[in-house]
């Protein structure tokens, strides 16, 4: 068992040992007044003011360089394609994979993501802020509300579970960034929630339970973590289509990705490699939206209207826990608390079906054990419907 657990970490660390490639595609939308419009405009006005001649991308209205890059190639479809939004629903549990109620047993989220936007000025303070970030014509914004519930294995037990995780719930807010630089893409995301009984875990999950899955009542909430202001700022960089092939009509790709969450929620540093095979038509698609920690994914797609497509994809993610507050217990104040693992892995294996611009996907994960008491890894699903508009 040791050495599978081995193995599997070795091959999430395996991004980081690979060359880098220059080929890759993605998309971007343009508007009224594009970003890249905005960034071309910013540039020529800084360009005026220092002598000698104006740089050839401001000339001719575009940023491409003399070696084709990621970002020039986005940059290409930004004006290329119409107006476009997506607004993802994601909802995760248990029940959807191994038939479960316990641990991570529910998550759910809804995403506004917005490519190739203007950004706001006092997002360009991140830009200042954060060295491994750059905001450019490419730079797409988004929003979330998530909520999730953490529950110990047995529900029905009304005393407190000494060998079992905590209960707990998180209700939160999320802002990210996605830009693109040259061959890489960089997100960040900043989240603020709050944890203990004012995220209302309790009353969810007994609404769900009565009225949904007709599960048994949980009976322990009343040990659940104490109310905790919870923030966390989250960066990863990814190397779409570092390994990436078009032939025969289909399009295939391998995504290296490193990251790190830093917060008294989550901290964490991450590293994995996502998959994807798809008709080349349908190549302007990215992973589903997911619930963090989770290999990346802005629910993007974009395929022709009227036309279906799919898009078959995966993932292995290796993460160092420095701190979860859910197995960790309450940061400020005492509270039920387990040991955490310190290494925790994720694989996803999942489909995506899309027709014009509507999108539904299903992945199934698998995550190792979590904390030192814990039985055995869990098995949950994932189902996210997407609308492009």
């Amino acid at each position: 068992m040791k050495g599978l657990k081995g193995a599997f970490f070795t091959l999430c660390l395996l991004p980081l040992l690979c060359p880098q490639s220059v080929r890759a595609e993605g998309l971007a939308i343009q508007r009224t007044q594009t970003a890249a419009e905005q960034y071309s405009r910013q540039q020529a006005e800084a360009a005026a003011q220092k002598p000698g001649p104006l740089p050839a991308d401001v000339v001719t209205g575009t940023t491409e360089a003399t070696e084709p890059t990621l970002q020039t190639d986005i940059t290409r479809q930004i004006r290329k394609m119409p107006n476009e939004r997506f607004l993802t629903f994601n909802s995760e549990n248990d029940l959807y994979g191994g038939g479960t109620d316990r641990n991570y047993t529910n998550g759910a989220r809804v995403t506004y993501f917005d490519l190739g936007t203007p950004v706001p000025d006092f997002f360009h303070a991140i830009d200042r802020a954060v060295p491994t970030f750059s905001i450019n014509e490419t730079t797409s914004i988004s929003w979330s509300l998530g909520h999730n519930l953490y529950t110990p294995s047995d529900i029905t037990v009304a005393g407190e579970q000494d060998d079992d995780r905590p209960w707990a719930a998180f209700l939160y807010g999320s802002a990210g960034l996605v830009s693109i630089t040259k061959n890489h893409i960089d997100s960040l995301e900043a989240t603020v929630g709050i944890v203990g009984p004012a995220a209302m875990g309790e009353q969810v999950q007994k609404l769900i339970h009565r009225h949904v899955s007709d599960s048994p009542m949980p009976k322990g909430w009343r040990h659940q973590l104490k109310n905790e202001p919870g923030i966390m700022l989250s960066w990863e960089r990814s190397w779409r289509e570092r390994y990436g092939l078009d032939a025969l009509g289909w399009s295939a790709g391998a995504t290296p990705y490193i990251g790190a969450t830093l917060g008294n929620i989550y901290t964490y540093a991450n590293t994995g490699v996502t998959f994807y095979l798809t008709p080349y038509n349908g190549r302007f698609q990215d992973t589903p939206v997911r619930v963090r920690p989770a290999m990346p994914g802005t629910g993007a797609f974009v395929v022709p209207d009227s036309t279906f497509s799919w898009y078959l994809f995966g993932g292995l993610e290796g993460r160092v826990v420095g701190r979860n507050i859910f197995l960790d217990g309450n940061t400020f104040t005492d509270s039920h608390s387990v040991d955490k693992k310190y290494l925790v892995g994720d694989a996803t294996a999942g489909l995506a079906l899309t027709y014009g611009r509507t999108r539904l996907s299903y992945a199934l994960i698998y995550r190792t054990r979590e904390f030192d008491e814990q039985d055995s890894g869990d098995v949950f699903g994932t189902v996210t419907l997407g609308v492009r508009f």
